[in-house]
């Protein structure tokens, strides 16, 4: 095989071991939106990309939009987000050559996408305000459980780039936060 044909994708931003391969990073789509079986969106498929060095970002979204031109993914609007899923079509293409993509690759995006799907899922149902006052920043952050508040609480911070850090680190788990809280202040 020609070396042009085996990778024919830009390599900016790629991680060694990423995809280089047009039709690879198709595959990998049509895989984690048949492994993961939930909404994705065409922003989560590039931060999946991005996030581990797995494709080009520019790729992954020529990808998304030859799959559905192709029928193999088609496209749905949940909670006014337009959502990828994969079809039969593409979930019969992918049966037959997933194994060819290395596994370390399938085990990266899939991680990755479920952490993306947390972190969205953390965002909708808690509450993280970053707002500019004297000298810097408060930050406020809510932990519900639907409509109760379980936890609130206000710090102030010098800039915004440590309000930006600690809003995204409460987001990562929000319930290890909550508990560390709680445990330090439970203390005999």
């Amino acid at each position: 095989m020609d070396v042009y044909e085996e990778f024919n994708a830009l390599d900016e931003g790629i991680e060694p071991g990423g995809l280089r391969n047009k039709d690879d990073i198709k595959v990998l789509i049509c895989y984690l939106l048949r492994t993961v079986d939930t909404s994705i969106t065409r922003e989560q498929i590039g931060n999946i990309m991005q996030d581990q060095g797995i494709a080009n970002y520019f790729e992954a979204m020529d990808a998304v939009s030859d799959l559905l031109s192709n029928g193999s993914i088609v496209s749905n609007f949940v909670d006014e987000k337009e959502c990828l899923e994969v079809t039969s079509i593409g979930k019969e293409a992918v049966a037959e050559v997933e194994r060819d993509l290395p596994k370390t690759v399938r085990e990266k995006a899939v991680k990755s996408a479920l952490r993306f799907i947390t972190l969205e899922r953390n965002e909708r149902e808690n509450e993280v305000k970053i707002e500019p006052c004297d000298g810097g920043y408060e930050i406020s952050f809510a932990l519900k459980d639907k409509d109760t508040a379980l936890m609130k609480l206000a710090m102030f911070v010098g800039d915004r780039d440590q309000a930006e850090k600690l809003k995204n680190n409460f987001l990562e788990d929000p319930a290890r936060v909550y508990g560390s809280i709680l445990a330090s202040l439970m203390i005999d």
